[in-house]
């Protein structure tokens, strides 16, 4: 990894940085026919995807008594680490909840009211490592905002990390599945003999999952379309180059496809920052994962002409967690609209939005904070707008009302309130 100049990217290499996907495309039409087989053939589709994906025989789906079973089991150490993190994320995500308002003007009582969805699924990743975190990312808002039934469906294994069933029993999930990648969102969807669809579906995955839940979309909802980790870092002269390193390792090692960026407006920390990463990745258990993330076009260490580069760049890139570190973080912050999740200043690690803080680490990527918002309460609430009004309220809206109505031709619309002041 080299030292690249803001100033002197190319198009190719700007696209590369600012146009990230997140390889659905490639696997579409396969992930459209494992849905297509589940929402056709429910429960044997699933046990077949098992044996071939998972190399596992699944008997029962569900394994909600082996959750509260290791909630039980695990040490008191990782028991108490779990309610900690389950404590701070539910206090974060409680202040979120909406409340039904009403105001009066003129006649007229306009009010909004909210709802929770009635039941939610939550896909709870395995594979190359376990995610008790996303349990208690996905569930806790669900059941903070209300929503009566959430599921959650996690890949089977001979035998399911026990820390990660623990974690899902916390968060006070009401069922658990063993089915895992794209086959477990379509049961989720559109439900199986021994799992019932849901209204909404979220959480993490690897890319089958999320093209899955692409397919899916419209017949249920869904969070987002989330692909791999991403984490930018900004930072002035004063920041330490080791910290800078340290946050671009920590996502480098989600997923060999992580972007993973550094930009600063000094030449010696730049050089200081590549330096760093390549000492620490040698120390890092998942080195291999590491050095192919720190490898893609969308990762590297960029140098900015001046901080207002520095913070365009950051914003144009909209990344997932946005890292700062610098003599005022948050003036720098005040200038970057584009981004899932703040971290300032040097004891606020990513890794503590990952775990613990409280805010909610399943974000969104590709650009997309654009756009969206990271996962919360809003994500299983939906709202109705009420109205009253009097016939005062009306008459002063009647000739607005019937004159609009007149020009787009719907006559029955102005008549149904001129009907009202008939003597």
């Amino acid at each position: 990894m080299d030292v690249q100049a803001i100033a002197d990217l190319d198009p190719d290499q700007r696209r590369a940085l600012f146009e990230r996907d997140a390889g659905l495309e490639a696997i579409r039409e396969d992930v459209r026919e494992i849905v297509d087989r589940v929402h056709e053939e429910g429960d044997v589709a699933l046990r077949e995807f098992c044996r071939e994906f998972d190399d596992v025989e699944v008997g029962n789906f569900e394994v909600t008594d082996a959750a509260e079973r290791a909630y039980e089991q695990i040490d008191d150490d990782v028991r108490e680490a779990i309610e900690t993190a389950a404590t701070n994320i539910r206090e974060f995500h409680e202040r979120q909840v909406p409340e039904n308002w009403d105001t009066e003007t003129a006649g007229r009582r306009l009010g909004r009211r909210f709802y929770p969805l009635d039941s939610a699924g939550v896909y709870v990743p395995g594979g190359t490592a376990a995610y008790p975190s996303s349990a208690l990312m996905g569930v806790i808002p669900a059941k903070v905002a209300g929503v009566e039934h959430v599921v959650v469906a996690t890949p089977p294994a001979e035998e399911i990390n026990p820390v990660t069933l623990a974690a899902i029993h916390a968060a006070g999930a009401d069922a658990v599945y063993q089915v895992g990648g794209a086959q477990a969102i379509a049961a989720m969807a559109y439900g199986t003999e021994s799992i019932t669809g849901v209204d909404v579906i979220v959480g993490p995955g690897n890319r089958w999952v999320t093209a899955a839940k692409a397919e899916v979309q419209g017949d249920v909802k869904i969070d987002m379309l989330a692909g791999p980790s991403e984490v930018l870092v900004l930072a002035d002269e004063t920041a330490d180059p080791d910290i800078l390193a340290a946050e671009m390792l920590t996502q480098a090692e989600h997923d060999p496809n992580a972007a993973v960026v550094t930009v600063t407006d000094d030449a010696d920390l730049a050089e200081a920052v590549v330096k760093s990463v390549d000492e620490q990745a040698s120390e890092r258990e998942r080195e291999d994962i590491v050095r192919e993330a720190l490898a893609n076009e969308a990762s590297g260490v960029f140098l900015a002409r001046s901080l207002s580069e520095a913070t365009l760049f950051a914003d144009e890139f909209a990344a997932e967690h946005l890292y700062v570190l610098a003599d005022d973080e948050d003036a720098l912050l005040d200038r970057i609209e584009n981004y899932g999740s703040a971290f300032l200043g040097e004891y606020s690690p990513v890794a503590a939005g990952d775990y613990a803080s409280g805010t909610n680490h399943v974000l969104p990527t590709d650009g997309q904070a654009r756009l969206a918002s990271g996962l919360s309460v809003d994500t299983f609430v939906r709202s109705a707008t009420v109205q009253r009004l009097s016939r005062d309220g009306l008459s002063g809206l009647r000739e607005t009302i019937t004159t609009l109505a007149t020009e787009e031709g719907l006559e029955a619309h102005a008549h149904s309130v001129d009907v009202r002041f008939e003597d």
